[in-house]
């Protein structure tokens, strides 16, 4: 699994950003590439064709992942800052550390402050509101969260030190609106 938590990888993407549609899909291509093939692994990618790869399966697999209520995946250390960007698949068996067996940090928040801060209630704990979270990011409330990231995401108190710096969080905030929008 290759990934990021917090703002390290997006440091060095935004060093060697290319004006190009998808621009982080294909710098992760042409980095993690060069990589496996200096490994001789074979990268494969959460986005491009389908059939999709199951990362998230993949992930709670090799980490403590767990569902938050928000819908994504917490880790216990980088909380709600972590994704995954693509994977090495070998064609040896590695022998791998054993799972990370610590529990959800979620299970020990009282307060969880990710549902009660939502402007539009778009999260419950069971089920997350897109079209309510696409409307506030097109209207002017939503500029918080566009230009800082999900107030949701930001009020989690576990990883604080792992927040997506302004830039990084304004560029994956605008890419997910314009997908949600063209999903019309």
């Amino acid at each position: 699994m290759v990934g990021n938590a917090g703002p390290d990888m997006w440091r060095a993407f935004a060093a060697d950003m290319r004006q190009e549609p998808d621009a982080l899909d294909r710098w992760t291509e042409r980095v993690v590439g060069e990589v496996a093939a200096a490994l001789g692994a074979t990268a494969l990618f959460p986005f491009g064709e389908p059939p999709p790869h199951p990362f998230q399966r993949w992930g709670a697999s090799a980490e403590a992942l767990h569902h938050s209520p928000l819908g994504v995946l917490i880790h216990p250390d980088y909380g709600l800052w972590h994704a995954y960007r693509a994977a090495l698949a070998f064609t040896e068996r590695i022998d791998l550390p054993a799972a990370d067996g610590r529990p959800s940090p979620c299970e020990s928040c009282a307060d969880k402050p990710c549902l009660s801060t939502c402007p539009v209630a778009a999260f419950n704990g069971e089920s997350y509101d897109v079209e309510a979270c696409v409307w506030l990011l097109q209207e002017p409330r939503g500029a918080d969260c566009m230009a800082g990231g999900c107030l949701a995401r930001r009020a989690c108190p576990v990883g604080t030190e792992y927040h997506y710096e302004p830039d990084q969080a304004a560029f994956h905030m605008t890419a997910f609106r314009k997908a949600q929008v063209e999903k019309g």
